[in-house]
């Protein structure tokens, strides 16, 4: 595996668990610091970082992952995300000097380009409008936490079939978990990628698709939410909260699921939209559990790219 576009990008549930097991011995290794035995595993390295979007989670874990594993960050202007010359010429400039790239962007095919035009460069995809992949290992992180052997098990997804929604059925699907989906008309999980999670399925998972949440979180092991509006939809948010408002998590959606089901969120999240305060704050929620395995699951990610 050179690069890191999508969770598919991995090719088996076997390497998928392969780097989640490896993220949770990172994860215990940690309060040893610099007598961790990955801390110089990338010593002598360096990671560029080119972000067009804004990020919180994202920028400051591969930060924090790259420098404890003994590499370098360099941070890129977004001036040079194609404006003054071409992706492909930044890319097989950056292969000279970095291992890696990590590119938080729009469009996937801008990280599919930079990725093809230089052979020497790992590319990680931080986000684009299509998939979350780094997300979603964060995620399958959490479940492997709470469940071990996921295999059987239920997750609902309420809301926009958006780029989280995209890499969650991927990973669900390699970690054998059924993944059902309600969305508005008009916002459903693409054909193309219930096909996608369909091929790489453990055990018989499946991707479903709902038009009522209620059936969708129905004994659901795992409720699952995210914002109305992704970055560069804000300007569509008046109309989004109308058509999205039956959506909301909230106690009395909650209380269809399985009586111990977690709620989930890639964050940042916005209490009294698509979730409720209460659901949020409540003991069932994991969602800054899942943050914190953004970084173990990076410095997994690393090490699979560079030291395998």
């Amino acid at each position: 595996m050179k690069d890191f576009l999508s969770v598919l990008d991995l090719g088996s549930p076997e390497a998928l668990h392969r780097l989640l097991r490896l993220a949770l011995q990172l994860k215990t290794d940690r309060h040893r610091g610099l007598r961790a035995p990955t801390a110089k595993s990338l010593d002598g390295s360096h990671v560029a970082l080119l972000f067009e979007k804004p990020s919180l989670r994202t920028r400051s874990t591969f930060e924090v992952a790259v420098k404890e594993l003994g590499g370098e960050v360099l941070n890129l202007s977004t001036e040079f995300a194609g404006g003054r010359e071409p992706l492909e010429d930044v890319a097989r400039n950056l292969e000279r000097w970095v291992r890696v790239l990590v590119i938080r962007t729009f469009a996937q095919e801008r990280a599919r380009l930079l990725a093809n035009a230089a052979p020497r460069l790992s590319v990680i995809n931080a986000l684009t409008d299509e998939q979350h992949p780094c997300q979603a290992l964060a995620d399958a992180m959490r479940l492997v936490e709470q469940w071990g052997d996921c295999r059987g098990r239920r997750i609902a997804f309420v809301g926009d079939g958006n780029n989280v929604a995209t890499s969650l059925a991927h990973v669900t699907s390699m970690l054998g978990v059924t993944l059902h989906i309600a969305s508005p008309e008009g916002y459903d999980l693409p054909d193309s990628v219930v096909a996608e999670a369909a091929a790489v399925a453990l055990d018989g998972a499946r991707v479903v698709r709902h038009r009522d949440p209620r059936d969708a979180v129905a004994g659901a092991d795992a409720v699952y939410t995210d914002v109305w509006a992704s970055m560069g939809e804000e300007h569509e948010l008046p109309a989004r909260k109308q058509l999205f408002m039956p959506y909301q998590v909230d106690d009395a959606l909650m209380a269809g699921a399985a009586p111990d089901a977690m709620f989930m969120h890639c964050l940042p999240a916005h209490r009294g939209e698509e979730v409720t305060a209460a659901v949020f704050e409540s003991p069932r929620s994991v969602v800054f559990d899942q943050a914190e395995n953004r970084l173990h699951a990076q410095k997994a990610l690393l090490l699979t790219l560079l030291c395998s």
